[in-house]
């Protein structure tokens, strides 16, 4: 049995051939794998980092790692899942991804999805939550009166990042922004002042009162470390979500503060004890969306799960200006 799936090639997204229509094998579930059929997608920056090493004719790259669809199919060790589930996830780098009419994912790092939003909307979502909560609940311990900055408020993971900080905390939670819609949009999700990260940050912590952030989560590091140790606050957190291949640690040294790197990979890609823990992140953030306390982070929804489609968001997502997530729903299969 086969499925329409889209494969990848390190060409420009512009290509007509960066992006094409292939047929695959339908995936057989292992003992711990649900076989879902793919309803909705979003598209991340991590499909492109990716598309740079794409396969080849013989062997179709599939990207693709947000999902939300319906179980068709479950592993003899699978437990609490059924066939017609509507469930969400996020993927996995180890395996194909989800620009397919069905994809496999590990039952444990999946979850219901939330009822109260459509397919579209919750595909916006997995990927940039658990990635998110990771960073501020594992990481930095978010809560109590803590400030909080994010950097780049508008983009996808900034977008829950804002939203889940202000429950985790009472302290300010604050968010970079560049311009006047991208501001706008971050105090709609609830941040409490945005400042502009084209600006010195430090002067700008000082004029809305803060005096040093307990936490940041910055997927744009690079080139500003020094001005990230001097806006923190002593014994700060700095999460990083992008890559740093000259890091000054000892911009960090006189303040006492902690450096992570965050990948929501990790637990997949090497199998952790505590893999499981991705799975109770979606059903918690399915909650906190089915309570009202969670916003969906779509903003713009495009029709079809085809070569054709997925370039046009993929462009959107390259060209770095995008505010809140592109995600693209399948057409009747």
């Amino acid at each position: 049995m086969h499925m329409p799936a889209v494969a990848a090639r390190a060409l420009p997204i512009t290509n007509p051939d960066s992006l094409v229509d292939v047929t695959v094998p339908v995936p057989t579930p292992g003992p711990n794998d649900l076989l879902v059929e793919v309803r909705a997608v979003s598209v991340n920056p991590i499909d492109i980092k990716l598309r740079n090493g794409a396969g080849t004719p013989e062997q179709p790259l599939i990207l693709g790692f947000d999902a939300v669809g319906t179980v068709v199919a479950v592993g003899e060790a699978v437990e609490g899942f059924s066939v017609g589930d509507e469930v969400w996830h996020s993927g996995d780098r180890t395996r194909p991804g989800t620009y397919a009419r069905f994809t496999l994912i590990d039952h444990r790092v999946a979850a219901m999805r939330p009822g109260t939003l459509a397919a579209a909307q919750a595909a916006a979502l997995p990927l940039t939550a658990i990635t998110a909560s990771e960073a501020l609940r594992e990481h930095m311990r978010l809560g109590g009166n803590d400030s909080f900055l994010m950097i780049g408020g508008a983009g996808g993971v900034g977008s829950i990042a804002v939203q889940l900080a202000k429950l985790l905390t009472d302290g300010p939670v604050v968010a970079t922004a560049s311009h006047d819609e991208s501001a706008d949009w971050c105090l709609k999700l609830g941040a409490d002042a945005v400042i502009d990260h084209r600006r010195p940050l430090p002067d700008q912590a000082a004029e809305i009162g803060v005096d040093g952030f307990d936490g940041v989560l910055s997927p744009h590091t690079v080139g500003k470390v020094a001005e990230l140790a001097e806006v923190m606050a002593p014994f700060g957190h700095l999460v990083t979500i992008d890559g740093l291949p000259d890091f000054d640690i000892l911009a960090f040294k006189p303040k006492s503060l902690t450096v992570t790197s965050e990948s929501m990979f990790t637990r997949t890609q090497f199998h952790t004890p505590d893999i499981a823990e991705q799975g109770r992140i979606l059903a918690r953030v399915a909650e906190l969306v089915d309570s009202g306390k969670v916003k969906t982070t779509m903003t713009t929804r495009l029709r079809g799960i085809n070569a054709a489609t997925l370039r046009k968001a993929t462009e959107m997502v390259e060209q770095g200006h995008m505010i809140g997530k592109v995600v693209v729903e399948a057409d009747a299969w």
